[in-house]
């Protein structure tokens, strides 16, 4: 079996769909894609993807069998300049966690509470 990366797929879980998608374009800058589900079950917006390129996609999804909150896992989208996105955040309704912050090598990272109540960050380079 060929090596893989660890994470393969994301679900970021919310309560109100459309209100969530709204947040994540302001912030993100992008345009998420209405998915079906296979189970039936959830509806899902899709995060712009490329599966030739680095990295996992994901999508925004409100599910009967879970829920948005804080847990143990935080996912981190890759941008140009985490303090851009960071400036976008309020207006769209989320709350900055953390500002801008040095993780040295590795780059910036943002902490982000968004309108559903999940924690999420920004990374980026510069």
């Amino acid at each position: 079996m060929s090596k893989m990366n660890a994470v393969g797929w994301f679900d970021i879980y919310v309560n109100d769909l459309e209100r969530a998608t709204a947040f994540y374009e302001a912030v993100l800058d992008t345009k998420l894609e209405q998915m079906g589900d296979p189970t039936g079950e959830s509806q899902m917006m899709s995060f712009p993807a490329d599966v030739a390129a680095y990295g996992a996609g994901g999508a925004l999804t409100k599910a009967p069998h879970a829920g948005p909150g804080v847990g143990g896992t935080v996912v981190y989208f890759s941008v140009e300049d985490c303090a851009i996105n960071e400036a976008r955040v309020v207006e769209a309704g989320g709350v900055v966690a953390r500002s801008k912050f040095s993780i040295g090598d590795f780059g910036w990272i943002v902490l982000i509470m968004d309108t559903e109540g999940n924690m999420f960050g920004l990374n980026s380079l510069k």
